[in-house]
């Protein structure tokens, strides 16, 4: 067997997680791009959008009354694409509360936007460990897309197929909601000059919360498409918010196409070094980040961003 044919398995399994890390950093991107602010909570908010898939996709019929045997009775394929639906609209509800309770920092030191944002994030946290419980959950998935096939005399993953192309339908969603439609264009206005914006008589309020919300959907998304690969615990917030913020750096401060180049790199080189030297694989990252911004201080595809202001 070649070189090749034995990372090919690996290859895939980098390029479906990059396309998923590329979708939560890109909602990652957009608060930071025009609320000027790194959302420490957006990691949980990937996890409240799996636990909420979750009880959706497999909820207890005794919490459902009378309708609860001929709901947990719809083929599972039915029940998740409820909570593929549902759950990230519950989610971007949750991001509007947020977003109104970050209102009073708005004009002030940075430190008090990012507080708020951890606080949140140890609460949602929290609330998940009482909700749902510390232990590992499991987010059932239909049978046609589980599973394994042989090619090639390799086993592949059914799933991570159907992740890496969900994750290529998403990307390509909101790169046409961005560029082919007015609320794109403002959204892209509003993260160049939220001022001039403003002094153009758009609600800049409004703004801000309808773009938490978005961000907040997309990371749900993200959490109910990725937490068959990675698992789903409490902490799992932890575990994405961190490679959200080295991506978007990486790819450049507000770069749509940035974040999705990075997001799969990234996606490569965790899942290639992890496949030789497994302690390695999410120390590969930051590596990778170093080596480039060395290079490139405002990242791949960067340009000047309203945080240098």
């Amino acid at each position: 067997m070649d070189i090749f044919s034995s990372l090919l398995p690996h290859i895939i399994n980098g390029l479906s997680l990059g396309l998923l890390f590329a979708l939560i950093a890109l909602g990652f991107m957009l608060i930071v791009g025009v609320m000027e602010l790194i959302n420490l909570a957006h990691g949980s908010l990937f996890a409240l959008g799996a636990y909420f898939a979750m009880t959706i996709i497999a909820p207890d019929p005794s919490y459902l009354g009378p309708f609860g045997d001929w709901y947990t009775g719809l083929p599972l394929a039915s029940r998740y694409i409820v909570g593929l639906l549902f759950a990230p609209i519950l989610v971007a509800a949750i991001g509007m509360l947020l977003e109104i309770c970050m209102r009073r920092t708005y004009g002030k030191k940075a430190e008090y936007g990012l507080l708020l944002t951890f606080g949140a994030a140890l609460v949602i946290e929290e609330i998940i460990r009482i909700v749902w419980g510390s232990g590992e959950q499991l987010l059932p998935v239909p049978e046609a897309i589980s599973g394994a096939f042989i090619s090639g005399g390799m086993i592949y993953s059914t799933y991570r197929f159907y992740a890496a192309g969900f994750g290529i339908l998403m990307i390509l969603l909101v790169w046409l909601f961005l560029e082919k439609t007015p609320y794109g264009n403002i959204i892209k206005a509003g993260a160049h000059d939220s001022e001039m914006v403003r002094a153009l008589g758009v609600n800049l309020t409004r703004l801000r919360l309808y773009i938490f919300a978005f961000g907040a959907l997309l990371a749900a998304v993200a959490g109910i498409t990725l937490t068959p690969i990675w698992g789903l615990r409490p902490h799992i917030g932890v575990d994405v918010v961190i490679p959200a913020f080295v991506i978007i750096v990486l790819g450049g401060i507000g770069s749509f196409w940035g974040a999705v180049i990075a997001g799969i790199l990234v996606g490569l080189v965790v899942a290639i070094v992890g496949a030789y030297a497994t302690q390695w694989s999410m120390l590969s990252m930051y590596i990778l980040l170093i080596v480039i911004i060395t290079f490139r201080s405002r990242g791949l595809v960067g340009k000047k961003s309203t945080l240098e202001n």
